[in-house]
């Protein structure tokens, strides 16, 4: 899976000379933490979020009137205390390499550019939803763990001949490496699929879990 698969298209972003005042109107408007800053031909130059916000207005807001406030909120620009050095990732890239940038970094998103273009956003949140795709929570139909204690060729194969003899088409895959040994994630269509255990259990396998999924 690619950046550009999940990140979000329609990006809401802001010019370098507004107001904070009106960078708060929108983040509050639309429930954002962040906004891309841009120039007008569409090329990302900065980056504004609510710590930056908060880390240069003042601590004591109580002892300021609200006239006070709204005028250093107006007088203050994004291009003032904006993010200039802004971390970002090509459309192209894989989503593995957004969630460890993500992490190591300790950020919580990645503008996605195209020769400093803006061409997209991917956060925690994509990220998350990605990962719950991949691994067929939201479908419908029967999700099996099938532990294996030695690993070798031919496995899934096998495990995939066992839903094949079921007539069962498989919807999701994914294998795990644990202190529990092997675990092979088996997402099969339709609840009817839970016949599938005797089959895997006949073929030697153990089945150490069944969770049927309403999506």
């Amino acid at each position: 899976m690619y950046v550009k698969d999940i990140m979000s298209k329609d990006v809401t972003t802001i010019d370098a000379a507004s107001s904070i005042s009106e960078a708060l109107d929108i983040m509050s408007s639309h429930s954002f933490h962040r906004l891309p800053v841009v120039d007008d031909e569409g090329n990302l130059i900065g980056l504004l979020s609510e710590s930056v916000i908060t880390s240069n207005t003042p601590n004591n807001a109580s002892s300021l009137s609200v006239y006070e406030l709204n005028y250093l909120l107006n007088k203050l620009k994004v291009e003032d205390i904006m993010i200039k050095d802004v971390i970002t990732i090509s459309p192209d890239d894989l989503l593995e390499k957004a969630a460890v940038s993500l992490r190591e970094n300790d950020i919580g998103c990645l503008p996605v550019t195209v020769e400093g273009k803006l061409v997209g956003i991917i956060t925690h949140n994509d990220i998350f939803e990605a990962f719950i795709d991949l691994l067929g929570y939201h479908q419908n139909g029967v999700r099996f763990v099938v532990n294996i204690q030695e690993d070798k060729p031919g496995i899934l194969e096998s495990i995939a001949r066992c839903f094949h003899e079921e007539n069962i088409s498989i919807s999701n895959l994914a294998v795990y490496t644990n202190s529990r040994g092997i675990e092979v994630v088996v997402v099969a269509q339709g609840e009817d699929s839970i016949r599938c255990k005797k089959t895997l259990e006949e073929a030697g396998y153990r089945v150490t879990d069944t969770v049927i999924l309403k999506g």
